[in-house]
């Protein structure tokens, strides 16, 4: 079953949009040296739609070769089209990847039932010596598979043992739990449910893909294995250090305009690139039709890494030490922060 911390990487880029592979390498080597559990390559939190298919294969090779014996490595292979699904997990699945992830396919918005047969099924089937995980996040893909259908996918495919959840419906995951039985793994997809869904016995999730492992690696691990092995003393002193970043997944803020005021939401990967970017890691850019914070936006986020950095400075501690940067010095520092506004 999988269980622990694994991190949804972000695709590091160059000024001009390209993709940064030294980047890549480095945030690997971090990750790995901080003691993660597994590394997601080219799921959403990459940007996965906007990346072409050498790119995507090449995300998943350098991803794969350097976790191989160090974490577990899987691979993002859903798309809105199973034939460029079964064409990604083919490739996964060659260089190495231990599992397959398949976020709900987006905008054509198959049923339920559609997804289990014409999606997971011919994936799970195809390669079943991985194992796979469906990812539910109706709030982005516009559908949902229903814990009913996994339930059935749960009990006709021994690969098909476990769920990213990002639902956000606590109820929804108990459901889960209901269908599939105690041996099956339900992985938070949200950083800030993770701590509610690891302690809740209606839902026993035994971990997350995070997004804000990205820049703490090392305090999200600690959190989830202190979880799991029941020290909730140590897990509520790190869920209260790393709080504030759970919340800035998402930014809603406003921008005004000459016909009024305008809510803007910066959704993920942009918040956590732009604070990648902030604090020195490779991050570049997002791809078009993402872009850039406006300036409210970005003030929250400045907030919330001033407001760990000035409590908890143990967070970013790590990255200071990796990549060889000052944060404390780049969180105020404007040269820094005019280039990731609008």
């Amino acid at each position: 079953m999988l269980k622990g911390c694994h991190t949804a990487l972000i695709t590091p880029l160059t000024a001009d949009h390209a993709l940064d592979q030294d980047g890549l390498e480095k945030l690997v080597a971090f990750q790995i040296s901080e003691g993660i559990d597994g590394l997601l390559a080219c799921g959403t939190t990459a940007e996965s739609p906007t990346l072409s298919n050498d790119e995507q294969s090449l995300i998943t090779r350098v991803v794969c070769s350097q976790a191989r014996e160090q974490c577990r490595a899987i691979g993002g292979a859903g798309s809105n089209s199973t034939a460029k699904t079964l064409k990604a997990a083919e490739y996964a699945a060659q260089v190495g990847a231990d599992s397959i992830l398949l976020v709900d396919p987006y905008y054509n918005g198959p049923s339920s039932l559609e997804i289990r047969k014409e999606y997971v099924e011919p994936v799970a089937r195809a390669f079943p010596e991985l194992d796979m995980i469906p990812y539910v996040i109706p709030g982005r893909s516009g559908t949902k598979l229903l814990p009913e259908d996994l339930g059935i996918l749960s009990s006709e495919y021994k690969n098909v043992n476990t769920v990213k959840e990002a639902t956000g419906d606590l109820d929804n995951m108990a459901r889960t739990r209901e269908c599939c039985g105690d041996v099956f793994s339900i992985m938070s997809g949200d950083d800030d449910k993770t701590f509610d869904m690891m302690t809740s016995d209606q839902i026993d999730a035994a971990g997350v893909i995070s997004v804000i492992s990205n820049v703490a690696p090392g305090p999200v691990t600690k959190m989830v294995h202190a979880l799991q092995s029941g020290d909730l003393a140590e897990a509520n002193r790190l869920h209260a250090a790393l709080k504030p970043l759970f919340g800035m997944v998402g930014v809603v803020s406003e921008e005004q305009t000459p016909y009024g005021v305008t809510e803007v939401k910066a959704r993920n990967p942009l918040p956590v690139k732009t604070l990648m970017n902030i604090l020195g890691m490779p991050a570049g850019p997002c791809r078009q039709p993402l872009g850039k914070m406006n300036r409210a936006g970005l003030d929250i986020v400045l907030g919330i890494a001033r407001e760990v950095q000035a409590n908890n400075p143990e967070v970013f501690a790590p990255v200071a030490s990796f990549f060889g940067t000052d944060v404390a010095q780049r969180l105020n520092d404007d040269s820094v922060l005019e280039r990731l506004v609008y």
